[in-house]
C-alpha cells in the first residue's frame, strides 16, 4: 500500500473484536465521536464479561473462537493499532502475528510512553481508513480501557471526518508515563 500524505485523508471506520479493555474502548470512542465502527466478534457475542452488548454493531464469526475473529478483523482492515502496557501476550500477541501473516501494517504502542503524533503520522503515512484496534482485555491489565479511551479520543479527534484536523477532542489528554 503506497503512502499518502494528502489532506483529504481521513479515518473512516474503527473495527475491533468487542472484548473488554482496549477493544471496547476503541468502539466506545468511535461511537462518541460519530465515527463508523464495527468488526467481528466470536459467535454468541462471547467476551470475558458475558455477551457483548448489542450497541456494538459487530458481525458474529462462524465459531466462538477468539482467534478466528481476530484474524477476520485484521484481514478486513487497512491496518492494526495495538495498544498495551508492556510486552504483548496472548491474543494481543496473536493479533500482531496475524497482521504480519496477512501483510497488513501494524503499529504497537505502549501507552506508558506513547505519543498521539506517532499514531497520527502512521495512520496518514499508511492511508489507513479502516483501522483495527486491539489490545489486552481489562482483566489482564486493569485500567487499560480508561487509558486507551483517553489516548484514542485525541487520536480519533485529530483524524475523524466529523472534526477538523487539529481541533481538540473531548475528554482528558493522555499523560505520558502516567497511564
Amino acid at each position: 500500500m503506497a503512502a499518502r500524505t494528502d489532506k483529504a485523508w481521513r479515518l473512516e471506520k474503527v473495527v475491533s473484536g468487542g472484548q473488554t479493555g482496549v477493544d471496547r474502548a476503541a468502539l466506545d470512542v468511535a461511537l462518541e465521536l460519530s465515527i463508523s465502527c464495527g468488526g467481528w466478534c466470536p459467535k454468541g457475542r462471547r467476551a470475558e464479561d458475558g455477551a457483548i452488548p448489542e450497541k456494538y454493531l459487530l458481525h458474529e464469526s462462524p465459531t466462538s473462537n477468539y482467534a478466528e475473529r481476530t484474524a477476520l478483523n485484521v484481514k478486513d482492515s487497512d491496518g492494526t493499532l495495538i495498544l498495551s502496557r508492556g510486552p504483548l501476550r496472548g491474543g494481543t500477541a496473536l493479533t500482531k502475528t496475524f497482521a504480519e501473516r496477512y501483510g497488513r501494517p501494524c503499529l504497537v504502542i505502549d501507552l506508558r510512553i506513547a505519543t498521539v503524533q506517532e499514531v497520527t503520522n502512521w495512520l496518514m503515512a499508511k492511508s489507513i481508513r479502516v483501522l483495527n484496534v486491539a489490545g489486552p482485555r481489562e482483566s489482564s491489565q486493569p485500567g487499560i480501557a480508561r487509558s486507551a479511551a483517553a489516548f484514542l479520543r485525541v487520536v480519533f479527534g485529530n483524524t475523524s471526518p466529523t472534526r477538523k484536523r487539529g481541533t481538540a477532542a473531548k475528554g482528558p489528554r493522555p499523560r505520558v508515563g502516567l497511564v
